[in-house]
Formats: structure tokens, sequence, C-alpha cells
């Protein structure tokens, strides 16, 4: 057994391996762990989750991200209404592989599975702070790289080292490479959009395939590598693809041993495996891209380009603005970096070359003709700074440049503190600029450029030191702007609420109600995100997503549903009719401090069967259409919920009385403020086209005669909006319509992960309509799907059956593309393992035949 003492030194033996393995070499594990521990500091000085009380689950990411994740954790348990091709849950029912590919194809995304359900924020935390980890050991692996050009080839195997190496300390390019992935970009803008994270990793995976096309080695791995960045998130995949694209043609450039001829050849063999790891990750862009084309076109921007004097500040540790550029980098780099034009032990065209690229990357930030090609020729609806992640690897790689060739002198040293206080100044003529952020900076200034001219010297002591006062000028700065980041987003944007007991009691309460497929389940109007049927369960109309369908925002529109964003934020409808339309049998109320109520209605199947024209007299005028008396949706949303129905169950009067015993609803879309019936209570409408829209509001019940609805402005006065109408539901004739669906609808389904099987009555005749948004790739029965006021519907001949199937566009062909790009990359293995055969037995020839020489 065991002593005490032996565990112990076990255990020290254990920890000394581990901190010899982690510092040996140029360590992109250290790099790793720097990272971490910054990020996970300056979110601890915030006080944010999960090391205080404050949510940090800012804008889209309580409202879109962590609700995604939680679906990808449903997906992976085997818990989610849907599969890879169709979500019900969302939307009553959306195209899943575009949102998965949009969101949730990194690798990382996967390590949620291994979490809770209900710690579902500190999943996507744990992801968020892994991938900034591995963008630091990417960096650091790489840089060393880049050394190696004919020039200056560093220690590659079977080349002739005819120059020196690298004489950089071994933890020069770990820190650097901390330095990239704890860029402004990264902590303050990408470390709440996780998906973005995925382009800081490949970035310099990228610049690592170029290098090997520039050598000509690795043919396979590198399309597989341009094809996983691509999948994980192909938005700044394409950034960062064009970032390392000018990368290596600077370093063709520089490389005066290279022939024109042989840079052709390099660009040509970049080139193919770019496509051929494209092709590859072809089954998921397709339908991406394919989604992105049939998505709400949300709101419409124009680039304004920032100040220079903003852009300058936002290289301070401290400062915060959404319509700028995160440009902050550690000034250990900047030094570097700033000071590379003046560092005569770098070649003059080498000097040249970089700080002609860092200055080129920087300026394309702000022009509009190269800000829309970072951005895929789409201008972007938010930040429009997104590439940002890109100039911050440049200046990196050009510190590094600096420190390859040997560690700075005094007088580069200098030239780049000079540099660097005139950016100061520019910096701290801008209102971003607070006094403590300039403090900071000069500090870190001070600290870094101590620690460089401190590891000119020889010596243990003298590196040692140097590497401390690097090292702690970069925490210093990284922790500032994480904190600083974290308290400026909780003052400008909204904050969802870390999971906690509100959402563990409505998710318990959806999944007791839950009947699916039987009926559908809303987890109500009032929202603990924009995803809510993905976080907390159900099958409701709530959805937000960059690929919510337009087919689906133009019909609830029409329905009188509320949305933000423009229309990519759909609301949750509560409304009797439109819950029967759609099959929602059980729909959740919450009241603020109250536990949620469960509203339970009799509601028809999700297949039902409707005549092909609509009664005669129904809803004339803009209830059908004149030509073929098929229905169509006009300017009312209770005429248009009526149209859907089949059946008139509105009342509305031209006034705002109403008559008594009914239930009065109010549309009044454009309108931010309180109505109220009667000595009613009052009801909240949040109204401001074209971004945001109020919903269709239940008032109450009519109870005295002469009820009048009155208004108020969101400043309490008193207001009559101008596009208001309302709608007294009579709740006899909804019961009878209801009544005349069951009885033609559907009398068994089967729902699976693509589609749905329904047995009709014998003999039915009309439109077999599925209570599904008629979003592209919907077939039914082998033809595209008819769309019935925008439902998916098929037409029936007396059959007894109807089979619906959803298939995103551009599977079949992404698929295709896909497994082509897998056969030819099968061959050019192949290919390659026979040539390196061949050149094996080809040199073991002639060393042979030179040694028999040698012997005789």
């Amino acid at each position: 057994m065991p002593t005490l003492e032996s565990v112990r030194g076990g255990v020290r033996g254990l920890v000394r391996g581990v901190v010899r393995g982690l510092v040996h070499g140029r360590s992109p594990a250290l790099a790793a762990l720097i990272t971490a521990v910054a990020v996970c500091a300056g979110d601890a000085v915030a006080r944010q989750y999960p090391f205080g009380p404050h949510s940090r689950a800012i804008n889209d990411l309580g409202a879109q991200f962590v609700p995604f994740h939680a679906h990808l954790w449903d997906l992976l348990h085997g818990t989610a209404h849907g599969g890879l091709l169709l979500n019900w849950q969302s939307g009553f029912g959306a195209a899943s592989l575009p949102d998965l590919g949009t969101y949730l194809t990194s690798p990382f995304a996967l390590l949620v599975g291994l979490f809770p359900r209900d710690r579902i924020d500190l999943a996507v935390y744990v992801v968020t702070v892994l991938k900034m980890a591995a963008a630091a050991a990417a960096m650091t692996a790489v840089l060393p790289r880049l050394t190696r050009t004919n020039e200056h080839p560093g220690p590659i195997p079977g080349n002739s080292a005819r120059n020196a190496p690298c004489t950089a300390p071994w933890w020069a390019a770990t820190l650097l490479g901390a330095t990239y992935a704890l860029c402004g970009w990264s902590l303050i803008e990408a470390s709440y959009n996780p998906m973005w994270l995925d382009g800081l990793i490949a970035f310099p995976l990228l610049c690592l395939v170029g290098e090997w096309a520039r050598t000509a080695r690795r043919p396979v791995l590198g399309p597989l590598i341009v094809a996983l960045v691509w999948v994980a998130n192909f938005y700044t995949a394409y950034m960062a693809t064009l970032g390392a694209a000018l990368v290596l043609v600077l370093r063709l450039l520089l490389d005066r041993d290279t022939s024109s001829r042989e840079r052709a050849r390099t660009v040509g063999r970049a080139a193919w495996r770019v496509a051929l790891g494209v092709a590859l990750a072809a089954p998921v862009l397709l339908p991406v891209y394919l989604g992105t084309r049939h998505a709400s076109p949300g709101a419409t921007t124009v680039f304004s380009p920032s100040p220079w004097t903003a852009v300058l500040a936002r290289t301070m540790p401290g400062t915060y603005s959404f319509l700028s550029p995160a440009v902050f980098v550690g000034a250990g780099a900047l030094l570097l970096a700033g000071g590379l034009a003046f560092d005569r032990k770098v070649p003059a065209r080498e000097r040249l070359g970089w700080v002609a690229l860092v200055v080129a990357v920087a300026v394309s930030l702000q022009w509009g003709p190269t800000s829309l090609a970072w951005h895929a020729f789409a201008i972007p609806n938010g930040s429009p700074y997104r590439e940002t992640f890109v100039p911050a690897g440049v200046v990196v790689m050009a510190a590094w440049t600096a420190l390859s060739r040997g560690r700075p002198g005094v007088r580069p040293v200098l030239y780049g503190a000079g540099l660097l206080a005139v950016l100061w100044l520019g910096a701290a003529s801008n209102a971003l600029s607070s006094k403590p952020s300039l403090a900071l900076f000069v500090l870190a200034v001070a600290g870094a450029g101590a620690g460089l001219l401190l590891g000119r010297r020889r010596g243990r002591g003298s590196t040692a030191a140097a590497a401390v006062l690097l090292l702690g000028s970069l925490l210093g700065q990284a922790t500032t702007a994480m904190a600083y980041g974290d308290h400026a987003k909780l003052v400008k944007f909204a904050a969802y609420p870390t999971w906690g007991p509100d959402h563990t009691a409505r998710a318990a309460a959806v999944k007791k109600a839950d009947g699916w497929p039987a009926y559908r389940t809303d987890p109500g109007r009032a929202q603990v995100s924009s995803n809510d049927p993905l976080l907390l369960g159900g099958e409701g109309a709530g959805y937000y997503s960059s690929m919510t369908a337009d087919t689906y925002t133009t019909m609830m529109r029409a329905l009188g549903a509320g949305w933000t964003s423009g229309g990519r934020v759909i609301q949750s409808l509560d409304n009797p009719v439109t819950d029967a339309v759609f099959s929602v049998g059980a729909r959740l109320r919450t009241e603020p401090g109250s536990a949620p109520v469960t509203v339970r209605e009799d509601v028809p199947p999700l297949v039902t069967v409707r005549p092909p024209t609509l009664p005669a007299g129904f809803a004339t005028g803009e209830g059908t259409d004149p030509s073929t008396g098929r229905p169509r949706y006009g300017s009312s949303p209770f005429r248009n919920q009526e149209a859907l129905l089949g059946a008139a169950v509105y009342t509305v009067p031209a006034s705002r009385v109403c008559p008594v015993g009914r239930e009065a609803y109010l549309s009044a879309p454009d309108f931010w403020g309180t109505a109220r019936l009667g000595s009613g209570p009052a009801v909240e409408l949040r109204g401001a086209l074209p971004k945001f829209r109020a919903a269709v509001t239940p008032l109450g019940a009519v109870r005295e005669a002469g009820a009048r609805i009155t208004f108020h402005d969101k400043a309490g006065r008193p207001e009559a909006p101008a596009d208001w109408s309302v709608g007294c539901l009579d709740r006899g004739r909804l019961a009878a319509a209801v009544d005349r669906l069951k009885k033609s609808a559907a009398v068994s389904l089967r729902v699976t992960g693509n589609g749905v099987h329904a047995v009709l009555p014998h003999a039915t005749t009309g439109y077999a309509v599925l209570s599904a948004p008629r979003i592209a790739g919907w077939t039914c029965d082998g033809r595209p799907a008819t769309s019935y006021l925008g439902l998916v519907a098929a037409p029936l001949h007396g059959g007894d059956t109807v089979d619906c199937s959803f298939r995103p566009p551009g599977l079949k062909a992404g698929g295709a593309t896909g497994s082509a790009a897998v056969l030819v990359l099968i061959a050019i293995a192949v290919f390659s393992r026979r040539l390196g055969v061949t050149k094996h037995s080809s040199d073991h020839h002639v060393h042979v035949v030179r040694r028999e020489e040698q012997l005789t």
C-alpha cells in the first residue's frame, strides 16, 4: 500500500512534469493557459458569471446563442423535437441545418453535451474560453514557421540551414500567441458571439495551410483544415481566408530566391487546396448559403467609417463602442510592430513588406469597398468591424518578424515607443478614451519596453525578468479590457438571465404539459430569451435566427405577430385563433414573480383538410383572390386569421367601442405605449416599425356597454395610434370552427425529424394543410408542396394518406459536391503516397551508389 509520502512525491513529480511540458520549447499549451487565465480574471474582476452575480448573456448571447446550444444539447441527448434537417420547436417548424451550420458546427460546440442541461450558460462560457485558448495555441505554433524562407529557413528537417535560425527566446511566440488571442476583438466582440471565435482559430491555421502550399507539403491535411474551419463558421472563415491569402502573397514577395513561375505555382497550390476544402464543406455550406437567400432581410444599414481618433482610442485597453473597431492589441506587440520599420537587423525589403501590410489592412477597415469585401459583399446588420481579428493577427506576425531576427535594440524600441506616443495623443482627443485607460496604456508600454530592453542582456535572471515584465503587461491590459467590456455592454444592452429557478419552473411546466405531436405547447409570450422553445422546451412561434425564413416572417406579420430586429425575431402570438390554426393545445402564461400557469385549449391536429375555395361571400374583397377564389392575405390581421381558420369569428368595429360579451384584441403594430379597455388593466405594446412590431394583444373581455379603448404613449400622454384596429372574438364561433376542422382532420399522424405522414378520412378531397410554414424545401407526395396562406399544403384527390417531407435547399447539391471532393482527396492521398515512396526509393538508390563509390 503506498505511503502518504510516496503519494506526495508522485503528485510533486506529476506537477513538475506538467510544468516542464508547458514551458518546453515554444509552448502552445502555455499560451492557451495564459489566455484562459486572462479571460477568467477579467470576468472575475467584473463579477460576471460564472464568477459573480452579473449575467454575461448580453444581447444575442442570451437571446440566440445560448438557446441554440441548449438545442444542440437536446440533439446530442436525443430529446429534441426534430433532427438535423427539420427543427419542430422553433417557428412552428424551421430548417435545422442552416441554423446548425451558422451557430453550432464548431467541434468545440459538442462539448456542451458533457454538462448538465441546466448548466448551459456555464457550458457556453467554457466553450468560449477554450476557443480563445485554442486560438492562442494555434498562433503560437504557426509563428515560428513564418521565419522559414529560403533566406532564413530555420530548423526544417531536410532543409539546408545555410542561414542563421530564429534567435527569439522560446517564450516569445508563446506571449505573442496569447497577445493575438487576447486582442480587443476577441475580448470585447467575439466573447459574446462564440461562433465568431472559430475565425480567430482559423486565421493562423489557414496561414499554416499557406505555408504548406509554399513548400508543397501536406496536400491532404491542408484541404481538411480548410474544410474544418469553413464548417466551424463559414462567415469568419471567409475573412480569415482573405487574411491568410494576404500573408501568403507577402511571404512570396519577400522570398527573393523564388521565381515568378514558382510563385504562380504556389498561388495555384493554395487556391486548389482552399477550393477543395470548401467543396468538402459543401454539405453544410450550400444549405447555409441558400438559407441566407431565403431569410428575412432584416434591417438595412449603410457603412459609415468611424473617426480615426475613435479608431486610435480603441487601441487603448479600457474602451468600448459598438460602432468602432476593437483594435486593441497588447503593448508588447505594438512596440515590436511599431519599431519594425527602424530595426536594421531586419532586411529593408522585409520591414517594408510587413509594415505595408499592417497599414493596408488597417486602412481597409475604414474604406467602404474593402469593408464590403471583408464581409462577403453584404453590409453587416450590427457591428460593422467583424474582420478586426485579421489586423490583430497581422500586427502579431509583424512583431514576430522583428523578434525572429534577433532581440530588438534600443533604437527600434524607442522609435516604437515614439510611434505609440503619437497614437496615444490621437486617442486622448477622443471621448472614448478615459484617463484610467490612457494611464494604463502608458504603464503597459513602459512595462513592455523595459521587458524588451532587459531581454537584450544575457543571463537567466535578465531573461526571466524580461518575460515577467512582458507577461505582466499583457495580463494587466487584457484583464482590464475584458472587465471594462463586460461593464460597458451591461450598460448598453439588455442582459438575459442566467439559468435559474424561473427557468427550471418554466421548463418543468412545459415538459408536464407537452403532448407533441398530438398538439403543440408554447412556452409563452413572457420570454426569458428570444428562442424560448429551444431553451425551455415546447414547439412555439418564437424564433430568432439569421436564417428566419422570409416566408415565415411574412405570414406571421399578416396574422398580427410581433417582432424585433426588423422581422428576424418572431415573438409568440398569444391568440386563440392562431393557436387553433397551429395546433397549440397548451400555452404557458407567466406573470412577474408568479409561477407559470398552463392554459389548455381544444385544437385540431397538425394536419387538417381545407376546401379548395372559401365559401361564397366569406371575407369578400381582401380575403379571396378574385381570379382563383383561393384565400389570400389582406391588411387586417383579424380577417387574415379568419381566412386561415376558414371561419368568421371576429367582429371588427370601426370605433373603439366593442360588443359586450366578446373578447377584445388590439392591433396597433407601430405604437409604443399602453392601451386599456374601459377600467381594465393597462396592456403594454412595443411597436416602432420597421425594427419593432407590436403584436395583436388581448385587452380582456368586454363587460360593460360603451367600454372604450384608451391609449397613452411612453411618456404617459394620451395618444390615438393612426393604424390601430380592434377585433372582438366570439368564442362560440371559434369552438364551432375548431369542431369542423377536427371532423375532417387526420385520424393518425407520424412525425419524424424530416417530415410528416398523415392518415386521412376515406376519399378526402380538397387540400391537406400542415400547420407549418411553407418554407423552401417542403415536398408532399413527391411534388413541391403548395402554399395555403403560407402553410404547407398538398392537393388531395380522394386519397387516404399524405406524406410531406423536408429537405433544406442545397443539401443534395452540397452532398454531391462533398462526395466528389472526397474522391478527389483520396486520389491526391494515393498519388502523394506513391510519389513519396518513389522519391524515397530514388534517394536511397543515390545514397547506395555514392556509398559504393566511396568504398571503391
